[in-house]
């Protein structure tokens, strides 16, 4: 009983942490834009956040009644006052409250300042319906704002959902269930067709099926065979299964990409950070216009009446709030990041989402990117007078060192690495390949800039083979070749035709031989291809792009091709998943191997932008009309409450409009 209550207060104080995460980027709004309101919604149900809303309005609408259709003689002087003053109190008292506490915290100019003095002084003047209508719908419009928000941030922490609580442990040949949380390296996870994994590990059943549509947002069912890895989050189809833990509970990789996401909504997009410090300014401007406007007349206006005059005021100060700006902005943005990440792309910050919407150049790897990077070995070209099987050990066993996926291919071919074989001095150069030494003799593995680089002769002219070309040499003596071929992705070339529909240039670099990378190009139409380049002829070429002020967004593993990452506007890595280092580097990571989210990406950021500025444009067309006739006395209040809570509310529709998109 101990032991299920201490579990429970741990699970507790793991969503606190999770909540108070995911909060983080509304509580920087509140800190950073002098915005104090986080719209957040706190153990509430929808029927009490609409309670004082509904109280209010009943007693509003009887009032009206009372006044205009059927009158009473008893509904006049203190009763009349009293009864409005009872029907602004549910929506009114909160504001006031808001505005006196960030006065305390020296932000004196807040849209609850703004709205308090606008409705206060429509009492004031014996304008009480419009005083209690005006924060009533104030009111409502927050409650919808917060409705958003929170709609939005649940999008995006549905991903805490993909991963279980418990997991099913074998021990001793018997199956016991624990916290996942709990579960160690080493522990052996048993799944039952539909289960859940919590960990990230290794398949030790010889096969299964998994849907990873919680991390890639596919739901095509990913096959595994006994070794490879299984990550976290990804749900058992068929078969009971057996993985064996390998990474700690708080390491998977389903943990990076939640922490990534969640970091994601504290980068600001240049447009968010201009609205927000706009909002700073234009507030307490608009606060002494009013001013103005109700004091200034009495210079110029013969029939200077006080009254009528505050009343323009107070209208001027009730269109004013930046409210639909400051709230609708991020909220397009969030919202942004949030469609994404369910269709498997995660951008690290609304400001890539931005750089996205105008990318003019996507620069591409080839490996890995748009061709499968799973290689075989086709043929084996040897000299006669060397031992086939002796080298191709050899091979093997350097080829063992390197993470490349040429590697992979020459160990599927070989088979299991002869142990005897002592390899010293194994050093990979950059863009060529690998060097070591065995029993006293050099061995060469890589392409054919190896062997001129270290001087060794051969009689092939490597441009004339269309496959990747390994060569090996050996005790300074060329061995001879194997070639290995990669296939092109199946959405490869629907990538190429939806980024030319976009307007996009694109362009190839690849270490790969030269023909091999123009035979790839000419059958995607790819226009501009280059081939074997090291990583700093990668980079010079994309300095060439930038050099033309036109944005780049390089695409490749995010590790071996950090400096044109680190150069290009955005760098993009494919296939995230497989290395934390990849997740670390790129400012968009890919969860899946498909080119085709390349174009979904820019598109997305597009889609963002546009709404963003729609809503943009929106405020303030709508705000500078009714503004100027209420300067001129041509609007009332109702008007006043249509400029800010109405066009806050469309904005605000328009915002969440993203996350139903089909891209």
């Amino acid at each position: 009983m101990t032991d299920n209550k201490s579990q429970k207060t741990e699970d507790d104080a793991e969503c606190c942490r999770i909540e108070e995460k995911i909060n983080k980027a509304e509580e920087q709004h509140a800190e950073e834009d002098g915005h104090d309101h986080d719209h957040s919604i706190k153990e509430k149900s929808t029927f009490q956040l609409f309670l004082p809303a509904i109280i209010s309005f009943g007693l509003l609408m009887l009032a009206i009644g009372l006044d205009n259709y059927f009158t009473q003689s008893w509904f006049t002087g203190w009763v009349r006052i009293v009864w409005y003053v009872a029907a602004y109190l549910p929506v009114g008292l909160p504001v006031i409250i808001e505005a006196i506490q960030s006065i305390r915290k020296s932000d004196v100019f807040s849209e609850f300042l703004l709205m308090s003095i606008a409705t206060i002084g429509a009492f004031a003047i014996g304008e009480y319906p419009e005083g209690v209508a005006v924060m009533l719908f104030y009111a409502i419009g927050e409650i919808f704002q917060s409705l958003a928000v929170q709609r939005a941030k649940r999008n995006i922490k549905s991903l805490l959902d993909q991963r279980p609580d418990e997991v099913t442990i074998i021990e001793n040949n018997v199956t016991k269930i624990i916290k996942a949380s709990t579960a160690k390296i080493g522990d052996i996870i048993q799944l039952k067709a539909g289960d859940k994994l919590g960990l990230d590990g290794e398949l030790l059943s010889d096969k299964a099926s998994f849907n990873t549509a919680a991390l890639t947002g596919e739901s095509k069912p990913d096959s595994k065979i006994k070794g490879e890895t299984v990550l976290a989050g990804m749900i058992n189809l068929n078969s009971v299964s057996q993985v064996k833990v390998t990474t700690a509970y708080t390491d998977s990789k389903l943990s990076k990409i939640l922490e990534m996401v969640q970091e994601a909504t504290s980068k600001k997009a240049p447009t968010e950070l201009f609205i927000r410090k706009f909002a700073k300014i234009y507030t307490p401007i608009v606060v002494f216009l009013a001013i103005g406007i109700c004091l200034v007349p009495m210079l110029f206006v013969e029939n200077y009446v006080f009254n009528d005059w505050l009343y323009r005021a107070l209208i001027f100060l009730v269109i004013s709030c930046p409210c639909a700006l400051v709230i609708s902005i991020p909220l397009g943005y969030f919202g942004g990041i949030g469609a994404a990440s369910k269709n498997g792309i995660l951008f690290k910050g609304s400001n890539f989402l931005d750089v996205m919407a105008s990318i003019q150049n996507v620069v591409m790897d080839k490996t890995g990117t748009m061709t499968e990077g799973v290689f075989k070995v086709q043929e084996v070209v040897f000299k006669a007078d060397f031992d086939q099987n002796e080298i191709l050990q050899l091979v093997n066993a350097l080829e063992s060192q390197s993470t490349h996926p040429v590697a992979t291919a020459i160990h599927d071919f070989v088979g299991e690495i002869d142990s005897k074989i002592s390899l010293k001095e194994v050093e990979e150069i950059a863009g060529h390949g690998l060097k070591a030494n065995a029993n006293g003799k050099e061995v060469l593995v890589g392409n054919f800039k190896l062997m001129d680089k270290f001087s060794i002769k051969y009689d092939i002219d490597p441009s004339s083979i269309v496959y990747t070309l390994i060569a090996v040499a050996y005790d300074k003596k060329f061995v001879g070749y194997l070639t290995i071929a990669d296939s092109i992705k199946e959405d490869a070339q629907i990538t190429i035709d939806k980024l030319k529909a976009l307007g996009i240039k694109t362009t190839m670099l690849s270490g790969d031989k030269n023909n091999v990378v123009q035979f790839v190009a000419q059958k995607l139409g790819i226009t501009n291809a280059f081939g074997d380049l090291l990583p700093e002829d990668k980079v010079n070429k994309v300095k060439e792009i930038i050099a033309k002020n036109e944005t780049v967004a390089f695409v490749g593993d995010g590790v071996n091709d950090a400096p044109v990452v680190a150069l290009s506007n955005v760098g993009i890595a494919m296939g995230g998943l497989g290395s934390d280092a990849t997740i670390e580097t790129a400012d968009v990571v890919i969860q899946d191997d498909k080119p085709s989210k390349i174009p979904m990406a820019i598109n997305i950021g597009k889609q963002t932008k546009k709404i963003v500025w729609q809503n943009i444009t929106l405020a303030f067309t709508v705000k500078a009309i009714v503004l100027i006739l209420g300067a001129g006395g041509l609007a009332t209040m109702w008007e006043a409450v249509f400029a800010d809570v109405g066009v806050a509310l469309l904005a605000i529709l328009n915002a969440v409009r993203i996350q139903r998109m089909k891209f």
